[in-house]
């Protein structure tokens, strides 16, 4: 989010910092040291470079009533006038055509994208002359320049040396890469050119680390110029020394450079994202009077109205806008540069990477999510948010082409959209930081606005309050990565994560975010297929987001009305409460540094304490009954499974009837697991002697199997020859597709993707009470030795077989499962189970608490917390 210290650099212009070196070894160096103090003009200085100082500074003045150059013309202006110079200048010190000596531009001049405050990047190429003929041109070339008071830096080669320099050193090799002649000997310039790059290219397999090193280290010192507040057009992530970088690259032949972005795509593709970066900075340049790379906020607004686009944060979201697409250019660009480089020795015998399935329709293939080969993404809306879905999970970025290919044939989901689209989206949704990458990808492409075209509204749009890290876009995904960290504090963790994502949506709209923001999430809500009362709420959430931070501190919360005011406000809702508790602290963690902390969240709790104490308590879920073909089936005994297809095109309804045993769920369950079947949810049931289950499954690829083979391995389970549990286990052990790739570490050493078998959220287990013991279900009496019966709900991260694994935890125990309620949203499951405990239970909450203790030994741990900069964790606690 551009526009807050700001600095001057003094280097040059060029890819990686300055091209030439005047105190080299590699050659000689004729011309005095300009540092040694002061030196009497040379007589034979002509007033020609006086009169070219004259000349950029009437082109820079604008108060003569002449006609203003734009930025473009005035960086060619300004090549032209200093080309001019140079080979008028040659000409008369003897530097022509086959003279044996040529000068060479590098750096700005050199990509004829001189600024106004540039620095001259020059070298005298010689023939390998006479030593007092090379120091006499040098002489007569640079002090014309010096005594014009020009920023010079130069150099003085033969080829070899030239050549020698840059395969030593990477800031020199990549000046060089951009050499371009400007008077002499131009077959010498040629010589040097083609050296250079065919040096370059044999050489880029082991200097590519370097050269990766180099700009990881620049974006540390200078930042993300998508998000400071003041960036470094020329240094920073997303700035012109980047796509100086992949230039680079392209002249390997390592990659084209562009990140096969569409025109349409936002940044327009990287041209001109780079072209708007260069206009901006030309324009810093003209009104600082310096060479300046960083925009100071005091200069946004002049800049903006000299380049037409608007004030200050107009100017702040272009700013962004460009830098991200160039990010995303990089990103591309590196990651294919670094799998295209050549081979040498035994690598070259290694076999071509496995196709390994992720997800209908997707797989991974060389360290990437691409398309599987008999997918056709323009019979299958739902691709996009699959594709999406398996790199957060897997932390494998996505493969250029196919988002390319997605970009070009894609079809927009229908409306509403089908289930299994939402819980894709979820999915997504629900991994935490994981989905940053992807949604990033998919917004430079242009495919996150054809999922929500309301984005475009916020995109790239800064914030008004200094006190917002991001751009609003970005603080609606940041958002939705903490709320993901909150799941299981919730019931519905699904509506959790999608009004994170959408409670900023109405800014930048010209009217109260938080009303237009509401009448938004309805229409998105119903475009994703929400049922009623779920868009109400989802609407609610949106308009009502900042409801309880400021009540919380800015009203008496002693006051009887202040509490009431926030229940009549909220219409009772207890789920609506939970939610925009756990929606106010994620909202303030993505906000900034210090919005979040100890006395606002202890204000914020002691409201929403008040407040469920006016409440009426909250009803427990109920399987829906039994069907009649249910029930004859379950009275004929035996076993049955059924597979029957819901219309949607991955979804299907499995049925499962068995008589009753111990662990019959668990071995249900995990049958379904073993063939790739993923439980989205269950109502588990019984009825005479006889155990219904129907779960509503989705395959991990392909078609399910077929009905008869899921029944003989529920015989096989049942009867004790299959065990299921050992099964998952020894799968996952030995699966190909790792749950995500090996850690990796960014240039500060935290991880930036770790396992997705780690929850994102806590897991939690709570309990409520059904009846005491001793009651029958019409609240009569019963035997005092009844078993107790309650309801146990589970709130954590989904896994492989973890329906399978939780029931057989509760069968270990002797517990009894009466129904069962299964509910899988995104990356998060809430299970609700009636248990009737053993009869005899000595004590009920010792017995809770031992099974609540089981039952998190097999469902995923949380992530470990990352750590920030200042030493705290993501939640702004202290670490160790």
């Amino acid at each position: 989010m551009p526009f807050v210290t700001s600095g001057d650099d003094s280097h040059g212009d060029h890819a990686e910092g300055p091209a030439s070196d005047s105190t080299s070894n590699a050659g000689p160096s004729p011309s005095p040291d300009r540092s040694s103090g002061p030196r009497t003009p040379t007589p034979a200085a002509p007033a020609a470079a006086t009169d070219l100082v004259d000349a950029r500074r009437r082109l820079l003045r604008t108060t003569d009533g002449t006609k203003r150059a734009d930025a473009p013309a005035l960086r060619q202006i300004l090549v032209d006038l200093h080309d001019f110079w140079l080979t008028t200048k040659g000409a008369e010190i003897g530097v022509r055509p086959d003279s044996g000596f040529a000068i060479v531009a590098v750096g700005g001049l050199g990509r004829q994208e001189l600024l106004p405050h540039s620095d001259l990047d020059l070298i005298l190429l010689h023939d390998d002359m006479d030593t007092a003929r090379v120091s006499e041109v040098a002489d007569a070339l640079w002090y014309p320049l010096w005594d014009a008071h020009i920023k010079l830096d130069h150099s003085v080669r033969t080829v070899p040396q030239a050549l020698q320099v840059a395969a030593a050193d990477m800031t020199a090799a990549l000046g060089l890469l951009e050499a371009r002649h400007i008077a002499g000997d131009e077959a010498l310039t040629t010589l040097l050119i083609s050296g250079v790059r065919r040096q370059w290219r044999s050489d880029i397999r082991t200097r590519f680390p370097e050269l990766v090193d180099q700009a990881s280290d620049r974006w540390r010192r200078s930042g993300d110029i998508a998000h400071r507040a003041e960036p470094d057009l020329k240094n920073g992530r997303g700035g012109l020394r980047d796509v100086q970088m992949l230039g680079a690259l392209a002249i390997a032949q390592l990659t084209d450079g562009m990140a096969n972005l569409r025109p349409d795509s936002p940044g327009a593709g990287l041209q001109v994202a780079y072209n708007r970066l260069l206009d901006i900075r030309t324009e810093l340049h003209r009104i600082a009077g310096r060479p300046r790379e960083q925009l100071r906020a005091q200069d946004a607004d002049e800049i903006g109205a000299a380049l037409r686009i608007g004030d200050r944060f107009d100017l702040a979201r272009v700013i962004s806008d460009s830098a991200r697409t160039i990010s995303y250019s990089v990103e591309v660009g590196l990651r294919t540069a670094g799998n295209a480089l050549p081979r040498r020795g035994l690598a070259k015998l290694r076999r071509s990477p496995v196709r390994r399935p992720l997800d209908e329709g997707v797989v991974e293939h060389s360290g990437e999510v691409v398309l599987a080969r008999n997918a056709i993404p323009s019979k299958d809306p739902g691709l996009i948010l699959r594709v999406a879905g398996a790199s957060a999970r897997t932390g494998l970025p996505i493969s250029a082409s196919t988002l390319s290919r997605l970009a070009d044939f894609a079809p927009e989901l229908r409306e509403p959209w089908p289930a299994e689209a939402l819980s894709d989206l979820l999915v997504l949704l629900g991994t935490g930081r994981h989905m940053v990458a992807p949604i990033e990808a998919l917004d430079r492409t242009g495919l996150w606005g054809r999922l929500l075209p309301e984005w475009g509204a916020v995109r790239d749009l800064p914030p008004r309050d200094a006190i917002h890290t991001w751009t609003v876009d970005r603080h609606l995904v940041e958002t939705t990565a903490y709320a993901s960290t909150m799941t299981t504090r919730v019931s519905r963790p699904d509506l959790l994560v999608l009004g994170a994502l959408l409670h900023d949506l109405g800014k930048g709209r010209g009217a109260d975010h938080s009303i237009v923001g509401a009448e938004l999430a309805t229409q998105i809500g119903n475009r994703f297929g929400l049922w009623p009362q779920d868009v109400a709420t989802l609407s609610a959430m949106v308009r009502h987001h900042l409801l309880l931070p400021a009540t919380a501190t800015r009203r008496d919360l002693d006051d009887p009305a202040t509490t009431q005011a926030v229940v009549d406000a909220l219409g009772g809702d207890r789920v609506l409460l939970e939610l925009l508790a756990a929606l106010a602290e994620a909202d303030s963690l993505a906000t900034g540094p210090g919005v979040w902390g100890d006395w606002k969240a202890s204000l914020i709790g002691d409201l929403v304490r008040k407040c469920l104490r006016v409440m009426d308590g909250e009803q427990l879920h109920r399987p829906d009954p039994l069907t009649d073909d249910q029930r004859d089936r379950a009275k004929a005994g035996g076993v049955h499974v059924d597979i029957v297809g819901t219309g949607s095109m991955h979804t299907h309804l499995v049925t499962m009837i068995a008589p009753d045993q111990p662990g019959l769920l668990s071995k249900m369950a995990g049958v379904l697991s073993l063939n790739g079947l993923r439980c989205r949810s269950a109502a588990v049931q019984s009825y005479a002697d006889s155990i219904v289950n129907t779960f509503l499954v989705v395959p991990a690829f392909g078609d399910p199997p077929d009905a008869g083979l899921l029944r003989q391995q529920l015989l096989q389970a049942t009867a004790g020859t299959l065990d299921v549990i050992a099964r998952i286990d020894a799968r996952e052990r030995d699966s190909p597709i790792p749950t995500a790739p090996p850690p990796v570490t960014d240039p500060d050493g935290a991880p930036v993707a770790v396992p997705a078998l780690f929850a994102q959220a806590p897991p939690k287990v709570l309990w409520f009470d059904v009846e005491p013991a001793g009651t029958d279900t019409a609240g009569a009496a019963a035997d005092s030795g009844a078993p107790e019966r309650v309801v146990m709900e589970l709130r954590a991260a989904d896994r492989s077989g973890l329906l399978s694994r939780v029931a057989a935890v509760l069968d270990t125990h002797g517990v009894t499962i009466e129904w069962a309620s299964v509910s899988t949203m995104g990356g998060t499951v809430v299970d609700t189970f009636c248990l009737r405990l053993p009869t005899g239970t000595p004590d009920g909450d010792e017995m809770r608490r031992t099974l609540a203790d089981a039952v998190l030994t097999v469902v995923p741990p949380p992530e470990p917390p990352r750590e920030n900069d200042d030493g705290t964790s993501a939640a702004g606690v202290p670490i160790g």
